[in-house]
């Protein structure tokens, strides 16, 4: 926590030139082109989607107030430690990245619409970076459960770059899932109970701000 807390600081040093000011943080990005089938809108068992996304406070926050979403675990995927601590994933040696694990029901949010949420709630052109958070384990990514789940990221990805969403081209790995592994327990739901701390005001409150205006009609009740 303390790296975040740094992190904040200095964001508001250089706020008027920080991540939340650029181009790049405010793309307008549009929704994929291709439609979730039949079968998968009438599913009633649950999917997970594992997304990274710099810190994972930032997706929880955001995923949480989706209709459609069942559970939101921040926790590290993508490296070869067993068992890591946070401390040792923000050394960035470990090979993880922060993730959340999105546990939600097709029946009534597709993976597309996921994808919709997560490309709009980042900056995919920055390699291993988020604003003010540098490391691998801040990276871009999209772990994938299945071949549909792979192959709906790499279109919808093509898809922004062929619209030139952004200026620059998307670095966001697209790598099977394989063993996600719980954060600590301060970690779970932490934008809702430290909301006034300083990273979570200056960089999680402005991306949920950001989710609750584009995504207006699909805010989940209890957070409109």
């Amino acid at each position: 926590m303390i790296s975040r807390i740094s992190t904040a600081i200095t964001t508001i040093v250089v706020f008027a030139t920080s991540v939340l000011a650029s181009c790049a943080q405010h793309a307008d990005v549009p929704p994929p082109s291709s439609k979730p089938s039949t079968a998968a809108m009438n599913e009633s068992t649950l999917d997970t989607a594992t997304l990274a996304g710099g810190c994972f406070w930032c997706i929880e926050a955001v995923f949480q107030r989706l209709d459609g979403v069942t559970k939101v675990e921040s926790g590290y995927t993508g490296g070869a430690v067993k068992n890591p601590t946070y401390k040792e994933v923000c050394n960035g040696t470990t090979g993880h990245a922060e993730v959340c694990n999105v546990t939600y029901d097709p029946s009534k949010v597709s993976f597309e619409d996921i994808l919709y949420v997560f490309f709009s709630a980042h900056d995919p052109t920055t390699l291993n970076k988020q604003g003010n958070d540098v490391g691998t384990q801040y990276r871009s990514a999209i772990f994938y459960h299945n071949d549909k789940q792979k192959e709906t990221a790499a279109a919808y990805i093509a898809q922004l770059e062929s619209s030139k969403t952004w200026p620059d081209p998307i670095v966001t790995e697209v790598s099977a899932f394989s063993v996600f592994y719980k954060a600590e327990d301060y970690h779970q739901d932490y934008y809702n109970q430290n909301g006034s701390q300083p990273y979570c005001a200056f960089v999680v409150r402005p991306k949920v701000e950001k989710f609750m205006q584009k995504f207006s009609n699909r805010v989940k009740e209890g957070y409109k």
